[in-house]
């Protein structure tokens, strides 16, 4: 009898067919859904796929007397598990005549990023996701002792050693499966919490760092998957003195990236200040467990900014500010946030007012 291993590496080359995997978010809007379909040959613009339908009540997404809904496919990437020519595929949802679904924020906004005055400004995100691995069993992060806790926090961000960083495979498998992919991926480290890291996403314009995040998500969630631990990205898994888990968002425009840069980005930050509290609201449920002021955190209730300061709502870098032009970091989403609904409300707000 074959191994299993033998089965999943066989060579369908021949065939000319590829398998697509569709991924697209559920209902809760954390919970990532996908399928297969096989296709006749390669593809590798999305428009020439074909749509696609599921069923929207096991995915809380619609009523079960009339429960289709039908998948777009929006972005293509290369599939790290079947390797070949077979692809990932991010989609969003639609009803059977061409409607959004409610929860369909990307659709949302890719009307804010393809405005005239938000296309020219080229609008860059890099997003810092952080998670916790946890003990599938006890979902007791990686490395704790069972029922009890670690040392207290220090030795663990950017740390080496068995009895300081817990997961590093599941981390670098990640990072090299998202490399092939296609995904801009800029690195990855471990985290002030034991058992918990971090990847980035390296500027992207527009709606491509949603679609690339929540890509990078699925590759994650499928490695852990294979490796019995579960990945979660609540903002805060463990109450007390432990850091929470954000998705800090950097952002910056044309006119930011340009010499006298830095005045437009106090400009944009002061906009960003009045619309505190409706970013705070679709900055990721759970926020306020993690926003309290400590743990690298600004108070969810106020708003501030500062250079090189982490313990603020938004950071300017010291290179930014010592240029004159770059980019800012708005710290308040949390690691559960939906990168749709984040960047483009950053765009909305700074460039669009």
């Amino acid at each position: 009898m074959y191994p299993l291993s033998d089965l999943l590496n066989l060579d369908l080359s021949d065939t000319k067919k590829i398998i697509a995997e569709y991924i697209w978010i559920g209902g809760s809007g954390m919970d990532i859904r996908s399928k297969s379909r096989t296709l006749p040959g390669s593809v590798s613009d999305p428009s020439k796929l074909p749509k696609w339908n599921y069923d929207g009540s096991s995915t809380d997404q619609a009523a079960g007397d009339d429960s289709e809904v039908i998948l777009y496919p929006q972005a293509i990437f290369k599939d790290p598990f079947r390797k070949g020519n077979n692809i990932l595929v991010m989609c969003d949802a639609y009803t059977p005549a061409g409607d959004p679904i409610p929860t369909n924020n990307r659709h949302k906004a890719v009307k804010i990023f393809d405005h005239p005055d938000v296309k020219s400004e080229e609008p860059w995100f890099g997003i810092e996701q952080e998670y916790t691995l946890l003990k599938k069993d006890v979902k007791w992060p990686l490395g704790w002792p069972l029922g009890g806790f670690p040392g207290p926090q220090g030795p663990y961000y950017c740390a080496i050693g068995a009895e300081k960083s817990f997961g590093r495979d599941i981390v670098d498998a990640h990072y090299k499966a998202c490399l092939y992919a296609g995904l801009s991926i800029g690195g990855a480290n471990a985290e002030v919490m034991p058992g918990q890291w971090e990847f980035q996403i390296s500027p992207t314009v527009g709606i491509g760092a949603g679609d690339q995040l929540w890509v990078a998500r699925y590759i994650l969630e499928r490695i852990t998957e294979i490796s019995g631990v579960i990945v979660s990205f609540d903002p805060k898994p463990v109450e007390g003195d432990w850091n929470g888990a954000a998705a800090h968002t950097n952002f910056s425009t044309k006119s930011m990236r340009k010499e006298g840069g830095l005045d437009l980005i106090k400009k944009a930050i002061s906009k960003l200040e009045v619309k505190h509290k409706q970013h705070i609201a679709a900055y990721g449920e759970g926020n306020e467990r993690r926003l309290t002021g400590k743990h690298e955190t600004a108070d969810i209730n106020s708003f501030s900014w500062g250079v090189a300061n982490r313990g603020a709502s938004v950071r300017v870098g010291r290179d930014t500010e010592k240029e004159g032009k770059g980019y800012f970091e708005d710290r308040r989403p949390s690691s559960n946030m939906d990168p749709y609904l984040v960047t483009s409300m950053i765009a909305e707000t700074t460039i669009l007012g």
